[in-house]
Formats: C-alpha cells, structure tokens, sequence
C-alpha cells in the first residue's frame, strides 16, 4: 500500500501525517505526531524575520519527524510552510537551509493555496461526508483560514493574519499575566475589521454548521475532558461557542504560571491560548455561530489526498 507523508511547518507547531489511499476514496492514517516549536516568534513586526533560535527549532523538528516516519517507506514526502514563513523576509532562507539539511524541498504556500487545501482535506473527513453547506475555521499561529461551502464545493475563501501568535504580541503587552479587558475588546474590533475588509462574508442560510480545525479546538477539548468529573478520555468533537467563551473567561484570568498547570493545555501553547479563544469568540459573535465541530482534516489531508493523486 503505497503511503505519503506531510511535514507542515507551521506558525506555531510542527506536524507531519503519513496517509495512504483507503478502498472508499478516503484516506487511511498510518501515522500522525506534532512537536511544539514555535518558529514565529517577532511574527508581528512591521519587517518580521525569523529568529535564529525558530530556524535552529524548525530544523530539528523537520529532521526529526523525517526520522520518524523514515520505516514507513513513504512513496513521496512532501514539507510545506505557512504564515510566518511565507510572511518572512527571510523566509526563503529557511526555505534554503531546509533543503541543505534534509534534501527535500520546501513548498511555501500563499493563503489561498493553503485555504483550498484545507478545504480538500476537510471533505475527507468521512464524519462530514453529508454536509452540503457548511464553515470551515481553521486557527493557527500566523493565521485564520476562513472558507465557506456551498454544495460542497468552496464559495469563497479568506486567509487572514489573525493566527493566536500575531495577536498576543500585537495586543498582550504581558503574556505572563492576565488577558486585560481592554485586550480582549481590541482582539475583538480588530477580528471585526479584518473580516469586514475580506472578501469573506457569512453568506450561508442561518444554522449552517462551522467546522473548527487546528490546535485551540484540540486543546480546548482536551481541557474540557480534563474538567469533567469524572475526567473523560475525551469529548464530544462539537464545541459550543459558550463553552469557548467560559474557557475564555477562566483562563484569561489567570496568570501565565497558572495556566502552564492546568491539564490538557500543553505548557508551550498556554501564553496564546487566550487570545485563540477571544479571536473564536469574536468570530462566533459576528457570524452569530453557536457550535464549532471539530474535525482533524485540515491542512495535511488535503495535501495528503493531493500527493496520493499524484502518485
């Protein structure tokens, strides 16, 4: 069964999925992993670079996901970047010494490519295989992708500097302490003009459901279950907006230290956890959406059903 795997070098984490063609058109995953490193930190700058230490951390982790799924004999491997790399200006220079190092090439795609992709691998998801209309959001660290589908087919797209990253260092003035108020309510406005000068728009009938992908709905979820009593293994992959926006209020109270304790919120991602969720919230309010179901196909499965194709 020959197999793909799909290194994504994104804002906030390293990921890589190794997927073959499954009998009924899906996909068959064979493996998946994700290291924490970070690579966008100064993401924010008006001449934004990649640090010495995101190069050095990206590189280590591109090499070890490689090694990792090496025994799986992948028939192609393919390694893409997203928003801090196509956004920086030394961006081509990770490109260079990625290739140097490993000896595979690194593809950097623009938003819309990227949107498109996510929206390949969000019709991949067998438990989304009846939905016709529907959103798909998917947060990251550089950016939000926004997509809607009409008959399951993209209507339109948007890709936006809106990622978890961006934002604390553009509106925490000390991400070691409390969300301020004010905070939270520039997050908002600022989510509201982005979408406003975006040819996205919430065009769908009233009720049409919203897809949620990427990290902040993973660990919110793994939060939730961590709370419940007694704690589940997991939770239902439908998380309201209310939900959300009381994880919002809780940890946006609680200083950096605190929050880096609290179980199922992975330590490195506990200083943009509450601007992810002031940023869903924000985007809940204006789309007057009331549940997010997650779902896992996003970026790497349509790259993965993209290369399959190929083969």
């Amino acid at each position: 069964m020959s197999s793909v795997a799909v290194i994504d070098v994104g804002s906030n984490s390293i990921k890589v999925l190794v997927a073959a063609a499954a009998a009924d058109g899906g996909l068959t995953i064979l493996r998946t992993r994700t290291l924490d490193a970070r690579i966008s930190a100064g993401i924010s700058q008006a001449a934004p670079r990649l640090s010495a230490a995101g190069l050095a951390a990206g590189l280590d982790a591109i090499r070890t996901l490689l090694e990792d799924v090496a025994p799986l004999a992948p028939a192609a491997t393919v390694l893409v970047a997203t928003s801090a790399v196509r956004d920086a200006l030394n961006g081509e220079d990770f490109r260079a010494s990625v290739h140097a190092a490993t000896g595979h090439r690194l593809r950097i795609l623009s938003g819309d490519e990227e949107a498109r992709l996510i929206g390949r691998g969000l019709t991949s998801d067998p438990a989304l295989a009846r939905l016709q209309d529907f959103y798909v959001f998917d947060l990251g660290g550089g950016s939000l992708e926004c997509l809607a589908f009409r008959n399951r087919q993209i209507a339109c797209t948007a890709s936006l500097p809106l990622g978890c990253v961006r934002l604390t260092e553009q509106f925490v003035a000390d991400p070691a302490g409390p969300l301020a108020p004010a905070a939270r309510q520039s997050i908002r406005q600022h989510v509201s003009d982005s979408l406003a000068r975006s040819p996205f728009a919430f065009s769908l009938p009233p009720g049409a459901a919203a897809i949620g992908t990427g990290g902040t709905f993973s660990v919110a979820r793994a939060i939730l279950a961590a709370r419940s009593v007694p704690a589940a293994v997991d939770v239902p992959p439908s998380v309201t907006a209310a939900q959300l926006r009381a994880l919002l209020d809780w940890l946006g109270a609680l200083p950096l230290a605190e929050r880096q304790a609290i179980p199922g919120l992975p330590a490195a991602r506990a200083d943009v956890m509450p601007v992810a969720l002031a940023t869903l919230d924000a985007l809940a309010g204006l789309g007057g959406l009331t549940t997010f179901r997650h779902s896992f196909y996003n970026l790497r499965y349509g790259l993965a059903a993209e290369a399959l194709a190929a083969l």
